[in-house]
């Protein structure tokens, strides 16, 4: 089989509608769709250096694809919004395990260097977003940061959900970019 190299900058060109009728198919939400097939997309850049090239492009996100919707079912059907997983952790037999998020530190009371961490990254983050074309960063801050809903910000920036998508994408593609050079590779 001939090596297969991704090539994220022609992602939503290619396969953006195929993934998303997929997605919305399963979710029945089109917000909720775009906004998979986003995480999808950010997943595979993240991941893109574990791709071994034994799947096609398409096959290889289409499988990123279907554990966000899993993901997404689950964070629904739990009652706390995160997955029950149990564990056994200790030594003795005699115990069964404990929840897991009862052994991962607790961000509530983070240490000085948890809180530098999270400053520095945020700094990379708000000079990354500096750095992108106005109109993306705009609808980028208004989407993801403020939360604000598809239809408002189509609305006031007259676009339709399919280009406030992509504009979602290409930010986030030029974000990660941004941040393996601000971020990533100085805490490596």
């Amino acid at each position: 089989m001939p090596e297969v190299k991704l090539d994220p900058n022609k992602w939503v060109d290619r396969y953006g509608d195929y993934l998303f009728n997929y997605t919305i198919t399963r979710v029945n939400d089109s917000a909720l769709a775009q906004d998979i097939v986003s995480e999808t997309f950010l997943a595979g850049l993240k991941s893109a250096h574990r791709f071994e090239g034994n799947s096609t492009e398409r096959t290889w996100l289409v499988s990123i694809l279907k554990r966000k919707i899993i993901d997404q079912y689950r964070k629904q059907n739990s009652k706390k919004g995160r997955a029950e997983v149990r564990v056994s952790y200790l030594e003795t037999s005699d115990q069964e395990g404990d929840w897991l998020e009862e052994r991962v530190q607790d961000m509530r009371n983070p240490t000085i260097e948890d809180e530098i961490e999270q400053q520095e990254l945020g700094d990379a983050l708000n000079a990354c977003i500096q750095n992108l074309p106005e109109r993306y960063a705009t609808i980028f801050v208004k989407k993801s940061i403020d939360n604000i809903d598809t239809e408002t910000i189509c609305k006031e920036h007259d676009v339709t959900p399919s280009n406030l998508w992509v504009i979602l994408h290409r930010a986030r593609v030029q974000l990660m970019e941004c941040l393996k050079d601000k971020w990533f590779n100085e805490n490596e």
